[in-house]
Parts: structure tokens; sequence; C-alpha cells
């Protein structure tokens, strides 16, 4: 479960680094969106990646409570 755990809290984190590269480069005048650079000649493989943020995010939202120990100070990782 730790290594399952682990996974999606990379993929957040890649998932909000890309987003606040977007927003600078939005601001600045560019397309900084890191994962269309290294994926935009494979579509579905960058569609892929945004779906895997996506189900981190939401099994982060599902299993944060019980696994957080300031969340929940008697149980966790």
């Amino acid at each position: 479960m730790k290594s399952l755990h682990m996974a999606a809290w990379i993929l957040i984190i890649v998932g909000a680094l890309n987003w606040g590269l977007v927003g600078l480069g939005g601001f600045l005048g560019g397309n900084w969106n890191l994962v269309q650079m290294l994926l935009g000649s494979w579509p579905a493989l960058e569609w892929i990646v945004y779906i895997l943020v996506g189900a981190s995010a939401v099994y982060e939202i599902v299993t944060h409570k019980k696994n957080c120990r300031q969340c929940n100070p008697s149980g966790g990782m």
C-alpha cells in the first residue's frame, strides 16, 4: 500500500508542477506544459499521464485521512 501511495504522491507532484508551469507560461507568453513538451508526439500517452495524475488525486483524497499522520495521529504510515 505504501508503494501505491508513493506513486500517487509523485504523480500529484508532477501534475501540480505542470499546472504551475502552464500558469507561469501563460503570464509570460509561453507554452510551458512540460507533459506536452515531453510526450506531445504521442498524444495518447500524454492523455494517459493526465488520467493517471487525476486518478492519483482521487486516490489521495479518498485515502488521505487514513494515511496521514497529522490527520490521524493514532494510525497512518
